[in-house]
């Protein structure tokens, strides 16, 4: 009796552990094909793994590229404990950014313009981008000096996800597959990084305020970030160094929202504001019609 429970035990795991496998090419060309013509799609259910997760997203980018521009970096998202817990991770996630991602540029006197309905789930969030000097930035570790020495800018940047998945689908891992919403943005003017504590200090002392023409929509401090944006960069190097990568020279990486992904209203303009990053008003701004 006790083989006959084990042989049945096994039987049932059988289609359990294939439906928890790396989406064939088939289901993600389905989804790519929802993403592009901007209608929300289907996920691939709660027993997708985040191994499974990753060949998905790397399977997703290849085909997104084709339409979205050559990859030009990275995002990281998930950067606090509160939207990990929402989630259902330990950690940040992170996702890859292309051209168009960061094609737009737009200033609180000149905001870019990009339609309301841009996307099949249309968002809005502050985040901030970092270019990478060198490649050295790999061996930097967690010491906030020894980063900055392998960066050359910090840009303003409101990010404008397409969270895509129909209700009821998201999770961590099919965040993950969905290449963690990477769609739009909108850069700011970039600053020159300045290797010194001073800098280092104003990146974790700001107050990033996103707001309407109407009224203020979040404001969070720059520690909302892993406790500091610069915090980002060595999760970053790691989760990297398991798929035997590198942050090359120009890459960029968008280091994580500073507020909730909103979603976007058709006839506003919306602003990102960095207070305290320089001596004078930093800001980012998009008009949505």
């Amino acid at each position: 009796m006790r083989r006959i429970a084990i042989l049945a035990a096994a039987a049932l795991a059988i289609p359990l552990a294939a439906r928890a496998a790396c989406p064939d090419d088939a289901e993600v060309a389905r989804l790519a094909a929802d993403i592009l013509a901007s209608r929300p799609a289907q996920g691939y259910g709660a027993s997708l793994t985040m191994e499974d997760a990753v060949c998905a997203r790397e399977k997703l980018v290849a085909r997104l590229s084709e339409r979205h521009g050559t990859p030009v970096g990275y995002k990281v998202g998930l950067t606090n404990a509160a939207a990990q817990q929402r989630f259902g991770v330990p950690s940040p996630v992170r996702g890859t950014i292309y051209q168009s991602t960061i094609r737009a540029r737009g200033i609180a006197s000149a905001p870019a313009e990009i339609p309301a309905a841009f996307a099949a789930l249309p968002n809005v969030e502050s985040d901030l981008i970092v270019r990478v000097r060198d490649e050295g930035i790999n061996e930097a570790g967690t010491d906030h000096l020894a980063i900055l020495r392998h960066l050359d800018q910090v840009i303003p940047f409101i990010e404008m996800p397409d969270l895509v998945l129909a209700p009821g689908q998201m999770n961590g891992p099919n965040l993950v597959a969905i290449n963690v919403g990477a769609r739009l943005g909108v850069l700011g003017e970039p600053i020159a990084v300045q290797a010194t504590p001073e800098f280092a200090a104003r990146l974790g002392s700001m107050t990033v305020i996103l707001a309407t023409d109407q009224k203020e929509l979040s404001r969070a401090p720059g520690t909302a970030l892993l406790g500091h944006p610069l915090n980002v960069i060595p999760w970053l190097v790691e989760d990297l160094k398991r798929e035997g990568k590198r942050l090359r020279a120009g890459d960029i990486v968008s280091l994580g929202g500073f507020s909730p992904a909103l979603p976007t209203e058709a006839g506003r303009t919306v602003t990102a504001t960095y207070e305290g990053l320089a001596d004078g008003p930093v800001t980012v701004s998009v008009s949505t019609p």
